[in-house]
């Protein structure tokens, strides 16, 4: 399965094609055959061209309903997973996660090794490629059941071509063609956005699914937000949307690695925190360390990341009385010690938003964990992969 992504909800050419038909059994809308034709107006042969074109192609199971009391069992129509598999690929800055799924979301393997996005797309997206096989052989799947690969990313990413666009942390992966690299190897062309909106995504999908406004705040080594609006990821017109982590905060002057000062990332960033506990001489280089020092209850690293949480909640309140959502997620490396950090979040959004837009609330931490961004990542695999376009391109090509 290749192309252009598309977003899961693209309108395929032909109305009631396959692939919308498939689109109708994915969200339960139908079940059988006698309720595609009667949801679409399809008349009946045609609905068994696009079921048995499904089925063909081995995207749809037809099986018999045991609970039938009499005269001719009802077939009820079943997504088939066994022969479809995607991969979600989680980049940290220090970290690989990769997470090999099946197209119903069912987690088949998963796999975490410390790496460094500065070593080079080369060295890391080989030792991706070397992953995806071993977790392939344990899962027991052939390579030509990987459909759609997803990959998340620390710093923007141009959507519509998934080359990175001078990421502060990449060095050696600006305008890196990371989806050409993956159909070289497995087929499939790779589907590459920033690490937030898959977080973003994962969350939305697995944790709030009945929530159609969602933002998603993570707070590591940098802060930044994904956007689910209407039950959409909202990515912007060059997909830069959410760099919230350079916006300017209250009058400091700490210089940030973008080049300007006061930034909320040098201000409340996981890294900045840990600078400041280390000129108090105690032992801290990064955010986990902030965790740690939490944890052990130390009150300076208490006090910080409640003033952290403060700034982030500073520039949320700005966003809350912008977008209006109904959820609001904390997640990253510092949602480990939430307690703390959404207390002084929770203080100043509800100080600093208007009480219509906090009416109704909610300022969770992740559900989905330090897994958000692998799940996401796959989660957007999947989405494109049974896509009604990208499930009609693929019966097209079959029939060939």
């Amino acid at each position: 399965m290749s192309g252009a992504p598309d977003h899961p909800d693209s309108v395929p050419s032909s109305p009631s094609s396959p692939g919308e038909v498939l689109a109708l059994l994915r969200t339960g809308a139908v079940e059988t055959r006698a309720d595609i034709a009667r949801v679409t107006g399809l008349a009946r042969s045609t609905v068994s061209q696009r079921v048995d074109a499904l089925i063909a192609h081995g995207f749809v199971t037809e099986e018999a309903d045991g609970g039938s009391t009499g005269g001719r069992p009802p077939r009820r129509l079943r997504l088939r997973t066994r022969e479809h598999a995607v991969a979600g690929v989680d980049l940290g800055a220090s970290h690989c996660r990769v997470a090999l799924m099946d197209i119903g979301g069912e987690m088949l393997a998963l796999r975490e090794d410390p790496l460094s996005i500065a070593d080079g797309p080369q060295e890391v997206l080989g030792h991706v490629e070397r992953t995806l096989h071993t977790l392939l052989k344990e899962a027991d799947r052939d390579p030509a059941s990987l459909k759609s690969i997803g990959v998340g990313v620390p710093g923007p990413v141009e959507f519509s071509t998934g080359r990175p666009v001078d990421p502060p942390i990449m060095p050696g992966w600006h305008q890196y063609p990371i989806p050409e690299f993956f159909a070289e190897r497995f087929g499939p062309r790779a589907l590459v956005d920033n690490d937030v909106n898959v977080m973003a995504l994962a969350e939305q999908r697995r944790a709030f699914p009945d929530t159609r406004y969602l933002l998603y705040i993570k707070v590591g080594t940098g802060i930044g937000c994904g956007i689910v609006a209407d039950g959409r990821l909202h990515r912007g017109a060059q997909g830069s949307a959410g760099d919230i982590g350079h916006i300017r905060v209250g009058d400091v002057e700490e210089p940030c690695r973008c080049g300007n000062s006061g930034c909320l990332e040098a201000v409340a960033g996981g890294a900045a925190i840990a600078r400041k506990l280390s000129g108090l001489g105690l032992q801290a280089t990064s955010g986990s360390d902030v965790v740690r020092l939490v944890k052990s209850g130390n009150r300076d690293a208490v006090r910080m990341v409640r003033e952290a949480g403060r700034a982030v909640g500073e520039v949320l309140a700005g966003l809350v009385n912008f977008f209006n959502p109904d959820t609001v997620v904390v997640g990253g490396v510092m949602a480990a010690v939430h307690d703390q950090l959404l207390a002084g979040v929770r203080e100043a959004v509800y100080r600093r938003s208007h009480p219509l837009a906090t009416h109704v609330l909610r300022i969770e931490p992740s559900r989905t964990g330090e897994n958000a961004a692998a799940i996401g990542a796959g989660i957007l695999a999947v989405e494109h992969a049974l896509s009604p376009r990208q499930v009609d391109r693929v019966l097209a090509g079959a029939a060939r």
